[in-house]
């Protein structure tokens, strides 16, 4: 079985990665080509764990990259499908000019697999009208990615996974390529329960961190601690409160539930509600800095440190972060711009972003913990002597303000 893996961002690379280290042959192809530069020179394009390792495996067994598409029996689509932030709906015009690509290069018979994540009805809706009205004859299967950035390697073999076909031989096929590596469950089903089972994983999480950012207002509002009261809910057998904090990031979490809003905006009022709380928090953190600083008698905004550009701890992508959302409150209320420090993020992305701690505390009289690394977690008393808003109840900050 020839592969051709389409998109070398956080998903696809690590998938091509994975199947070529277990034997499958394997070229990855991706538009940039400073991508495929820096992978044929041999260095991976983000920081991920295990991830140089399954490189260097990969690169044993023969992996390919290339900024062309190759000829393949099958196709892995892993491209970015954002929304469009007016609609809410879908936006699946990359992964439609991936597979007019693929179509353009395939066989007949070949499987186009894909991974990325998109509404009920978007593959029938937007893709397979493009291989109907193609002199090509391909397989279309849904199955869509469930990784998370941080510990993608060890979940690519130990998760389970979702194949939604058309019929039982093109998903056995498919089911095989993915059992060369996958210890999981994998199951089988048709292309929409697929579609709609992953936009559901990420809508339940978001609405469960909802609540927790709710209770957490409710809490400040009426002099309460929410993290105890989640602790004394959570023993009971059948509650499981997630924690609140600053907002929701990254490519999934913060993007998914907007495809239902989008595609079903009467119907889903509670996923609408839980986007647009989540989305409201970084703004909250705000108002709660400023708070803490007018009791303090602090004046200048400027004095103030972000810590955490990632959206989520111990990995250096920035993808829809709360601390960028903030930032750009921070501007478009005429603020100072604050001071900004992320240990895994090396690339200048905003004003007076710090490269190392020490320069980073000496111009904060207040530092606002975004992002739980394991910097502070391990290590708590970096921030002696400072006056700390901790957004995600950090052990060993017992004494910071909290949301």
């Amino acid at each position: 079985m020839k592969v051709c893996v389409v998109g070398l961002g956080y998903i696809g690379l690590p998938t091509a990665l994975m199947l070529a280290a277990h034997g499958v042959d394997v070229t990855g192809v991706d538009y940039n080509p400073k991508v495929v530069e820096s992978l044929n020179a041999g260095k991976v394009t983000f920081e991920e764990k295990g991830l140089d390792e399954l490189f260097q495996q990969a690169t044993h067994r023969g992996v390919h990259f290339s900024s062309a598409y190759i000829s393949a029996d099958v196709y892995i689509v892993a491209v970015a499908t954002p929304y469009d932030p007016q609609t809410k709906k879908v936006d699946a015009s990359y992964v439609e000019a991936a597979v007019e690509n693929v179509l353009d290069h395939c066989e007949d018979g070949a499987i186009i697999v894909v991974e990325s994540t998109v509404s009920p009805g978007t593959i029938d809706r937007c893709i397979r009208p493009r291989l109907e009205g193609h002199h090509r004859k391909a397989h279309l299967v849904h199955a869509p990615e469930r990784i998370i950035p941080g510990n993608m390697v060890y979940e690519l073999v130990h998760n389970s996974r979702t194949i939604g076909a058309d019929d039982l031989p093109t998903a056995e096929k498919v089911k095989t390529m993915y059992a060369s590596f996958c210890e999981g469950q994998i199951v089988i089903t048709d292309i929409r329960t697929a579609e709609m089972s992953k936009v559901v994983e990420n809508t339940y999480r978001d609405v469960n961190i909802a609540f927790a950012n709710e209770l957490a207002k409710i809490c400040r509002d009426g002099g309460m601690d929410v993290y105890e009261i989640i602790r004394i809910a959570n023993l009971h057998p059948r509650v499981n409160i997630l924690s609140p904090g600053p907002g929701v990031g990254g490519h999934c979490i913060s993007v998914d539930p907007w495809f239902l809003v989008g595609d079903y905006p009467v119907e889903a009022q509670l996923i609408r509600t839980a986007r647009e709380i989540n989305d409201g928090m970084p703004a909250f953190v705000l108002d709660r800095a400023l708070a803490i600083m007018q009791s303090r008698g602090l004046m200048d905004f400027s004095r103030v440190g972000l810590y955490g550009l990632t959206y989520k701890e111990n990995v250096d992508d920035t993808r829809e972060s709360p601390t960028l959302q903030m930032l750009a409150t921070i501007k478009a209320r005429g603020l100072s711009a604050p001071q900004v420090y992320d240990p895994f993020v090396k690339t200048t992305l905003v004003d007076h972003q710090h490269q190392t701690l020490e320069s980073f505390l000496a111009q904060c009289d207040l530092v606002v913990v975004m992002v739980g690394h394991t910097q502070l977690r391990d290590d708590p008393a970096l921030l002696a002597g400072k006056l700390v808003l901790d957004t995600r109840h950090l052990p060993g900050l017992e004494g910071a303000e909290r949301l």
